[in-house]
């Protein structure tokens, strides 16, 4: 897999496979995305940071974005990670998460932000897996079509990796 930043160009096979993990997935995200929108969103618009794309077989399989969507506290992004459902390329987000982490230190972030719907079983497990701590629960907040699910916020230090835990 190749990892690189997304450009305004790859807005309408990103949008489309967005928009095919929203038609039945678990994500904080509801809407469909035209590619013009998609490219607000994630790439080129006002809020985003960075977005990167996992390619394989010449196809976008996954991007992953930090942005300041909700003007977060100073210090803080907040990720999305998405990768292609058909078909399924595993790995992608393990493979998208150091660029993203290096441009978070380039950005001179303290922390990512990940809030992540609590029935998304594998979102919360990628977002363990990749050093995210649990720091709070927003408690039945409701879909588009009314129905309450919690959102599970995670969160990782940017500088993690620097800090070593003293001897016992």
């Amino acid at each position: 897999m190749h990892i690189r930043r997304a450009l305004s160009a790859d807005a309408e096979e990103l949008s489309s496979l967005l928009n095919e993990i929203l038609a039945g997935g678990t994500t904080a995200l509801e809407t469909p995305l035209s590619a013009a929108e998609f490219a607000d969103w994630f790439i080129d618009g006002e809020f985003p940071l960075t977005c990167h794309v996992a390619e394989h077989d010449q196809s976008l399989v996954g991007f992953q974005s930090l942005s300041l969507y909700g003007d977060p506290p100073k210090g803080v992004a907040d990720i999305a990670t998405f990768a292609r459902l058909n078909p399924r390329t595993p790995g992608v987000g393990s493979v998208l998460f150091p660029a993203t982490r290096a441009a978070a230190e380039e950005f001179g972030l303290e922390f990512i932000n990940a809030t992540i719907r609590a029935d998304n079983v594998s979102g919360l497990g990628y977002y363990t897996k990749m050093g995210f701590e649990t720091y709070d629960r927003l408690v039945q907040v409701p879909l588009q079509d009314g129905t309450p699910v919690d959102r599970i916020k995670k969160r990782f230090r940017v500088d993690a990796r620097h800090h070593t835990m003293p001897d016992a």
